[in-house]
């Protein structure tokens, strides 16, 4: 049994700031505040969450393979 990766490092796509974040299990990211230049980040279409659009490891629904509602 794989285990889901919780950490992750999220890129911002406007200014390149990168933070360490810990991605809820429970529920999908859908906005995430840019904490380098405030940009409010959005999943790009296709995408269910921030994390999997912006981030090195998607969200832990995806990792186990279950779709974000």
């Amino acid at each position: 049994m794989q285990m889901t990766i919780l950490e992750t490092t999220i890129t911002c796509p406007k200014c390149g700031h990168q933070e360490k974040e810990t991605m809820p299990t429970d529920s999908c990211q859908y906005f995430y505040d840019c904490k380098g230049c405030g940009t409010v980040l959005k999943p790009h279409q296709g995408d269910c969450c921030v994390y999997c659009s912006y981030a090195d490891i998607p969200c832990p629904p995806i990792q186990e393979g279950k779709c974000c509602s």
